[in-house]
C-alpha cells in the first residue's frame, strides 16, 4: 500500500532546507503508529484527536502509545527503542 504522509516540522523559523524522504510501502494491514506523549497537560487529549484523524485518512494496523515521565527530560532509551521496534512512524505532541 503506497500512502503519502506529510511530515510537519514545528520548528520556528523553519529549517532552510528540508530533506526529502523515501516513499515507504506499509504492510497491507496498515501502518504501525507510534505515539509519544510528553506528559504535559492535555497532550493525551491532543494525541487522541491526532490518532483519530490519521485513522480517518489511512489504514492503521496498531497504535503503541508511550508517555515520558516528565516534559523536562528526554524520552529514555527504552521508550525510543520500543517505538523504533513497534512503529513505522511516530507522532509526538505537547499541549497545555
Amino acid at each position: 500500500m503506497n500512502t503519502m504522509v506529510r511530515l510537519v516540522n514545528p520548528e520556528a523559523p523553519p529549517p532552510a532546507t528540508a530533506a526529502t524522504g523515501k516513499q515507504r510501502d506499509f504492510a497491507a494491514g496498515g501502518i504501525r503508529l507510534g505515539i509519544l506523549d510528553n506528559s504535559k497537560g492535555n497532550a493525551d487529549h491532543l494525541l487522541k484527536f491526532i490518532v483519530e484523524g490519521v485513522k480517518a485518512q489511512m489504514k492503521v494496523a496498531t497504535v503503541v502509545a508511550l508517555r515520558k515521565p516528565s516534559p523536562s527530560i528526554p524520552a529514555g532509551k527504552n521508550v525510543l527503542d520500543e517505538l523504533t521496534e513497534k512503529a513505522d512512524c511516530v507522532i509526538s505532541a505537547m499541549a497545555d
